[in-house]
């Protein structure tokens, strides 16, 4: 007898406590599957390493500039324009570019294809590239005369006033006119640095 209610008396303990049993089994378990269930959302908002693909494009666009007063101090014009994340450029089929100094002297550009950086304070210009220099009038009251830059590729800094190029370069200046294999110009100076195989006609000044 003392055997047989031992044995059932376990018995009811046992029934008793396995709801308790198993909801804690149940907790184990679910606690596990969250430690090693990977989080797909969290993968997927991480940013993937950006590719060489534009993020948007513009057709018959102009993109300016201004100063803290402002006044327009840049202009890029171009027939279509796709921007790229990876590098933040823009490329430009047909690129326009006009440029204002502090003396509001104009400087224009234009080329076959183009390539911006973000802020547009760097333009490369592919393709017949020509960068102008309108003629005004310097410092000491003087006429400047027109100056203009003609090659395959130009490399202007808009804010620093300066172009260059690594491969050849036709330069006028007024009547007179100057070839080289590369050259860079800094217009602060005035001075044109014509580097390599360097020609030049200079015509006679006019009495």
């Amino acid at each position: 007898m003392n055997s047989a209610r031992l044995w059932r008396h376990g018995k009811e303990q046992f029934f008793a406590w396995l709801p308790a049993l198993m909801m804690a089994l149940f907790a184990l378990g679910t606690g596990w599957l969250v430690r090693h269930t990977p989080d797909f959302t969290a993968a997927s908002t991480v940013p993937g390493p950006l590719t060489h693909e534009p993020d948007y494009q513009m057709r018959s666009f102009a993109v300016r500039s201004f100063d803290a007063a402002g006044r327009m101090t840049s202009e890029l014009r171009g027939v279509e324009g796709h921007h790229y994340p990876d590098t933040d450029t823009l490329e430009v089929s047909q690129p326009r570019v006009r440029s204002f100094d502090a003396k509001n002297q104009l400087t224009v550009g234009r080329a076959e294809r183009g390539v911006s950086n973000g802020d547009g304070s760097e333009i490369q210009l592919y393709g017949q590239a020509q960068v102008v220099r309108e003629p005004n009038t310097g410092a000491d009251g003087r006429p400047t005369p027109r100056l203009e830059f003609r090659g395959p590729y130009l490399h202007a800094w808009v804010k620093d006033e300066r172009v260059s190029s690594d491969q050849p370069v036709e330069l006028l200046r007024g009547p007179d006119r100057f070839t080289g294999d590369r050259f860079d110009y800094d217009n602060h100076s005035g001075v044109a640095n014509l580097i390599g195989q360097v020609r030049g006609v200079i015509q006679p000044a006019r009495r």
